[in-house]
């Protein structure tokens, strides 16, 4: 099937990936069809065939996405030497990477259940790389008596549980700048895990 005419590889699977989050995370996935994908988009609903395979790649690809960016991101993002130093490194940037990206995020929770099982498995392996950085970072501070908490496993799934949540409330402009809402929830952080 010949591409629509005008439509260049580069420009338009951006487009549709961009197209497809949005309306995943407007209207979920199961009730997104690539016809509705296609139209936002302009093109013909068979046109989309020549960019993803199916609806499933298309989802996977964004979360796929999603998480390679993080955890690059992370990877990248300078930590400091001690544990207090790197959970305040974690979670001014867990806040700002994902607020950036609030689409991506919702759809990597809300839409994990949609994966196919082997598609599940490697996001669920990436989402786990992410959170073994936060439970590494807890273990350390344990260790070393800066930290006092029962089991860092639970502490950290908890923690980005609850950094994640920023994104259902804040807004760009409002009362709070997004510096004193890092600082402010590495303030709680701090005192959840006790570091002295």
């Amino acid at each position: 099937m010949a591409r629509t005419a005008g439509s260049h590889s580069d420009i338009t699977g951006p487009r549709i990936r961009a197209a497809a989050l949005r309306l995943f995370a407007r209207e979920g996935y199961a009730a997104v069809s690539m016809r509705q994908i296609a139209s936002e988009v302009g093109l013909q609903v068979g046109a989309l065939y020549n960019y993803t395979p199916d609806k499933q790649s298309l989802l996977f690809t964004l979360m796929d996405e999603h998480m390679t960016a993080l955890l690059a991101a992370w990877q990248e993002e300078p930590k400091g030497a001690v544990p207090e130093e790197r959970l305040e490194a974690f979670t001014r940037f867990h806040i700002r990477f994902n607020l950036e990206r609030a689409d991506a995020v919702f759809i990597s929770y809300m839409e994990l259940r949609n994966l196919s099982p082997e598609n599940f498995l490697a996001v669920e392996a990436q989402r786990r790389a992410y959170e073994t950085a936060l439970e590494q970072i807890l273990s350390d501070g344990v260790a070393q008596g800066v930290f006092a908490m029962a089991d860092p496993k639970v502490a950290s799934l908890a923690l980005i549980a609850m950094l994640t949540g920023v994104n259902t409330w804040y807004r760009a402009g409002g009362r709070l700048s997004l510096s004193q809402v890092q600082g402010i929830y590495w303030d709680m952080v701090r005192q959840m895990v006790q570091a002295r």
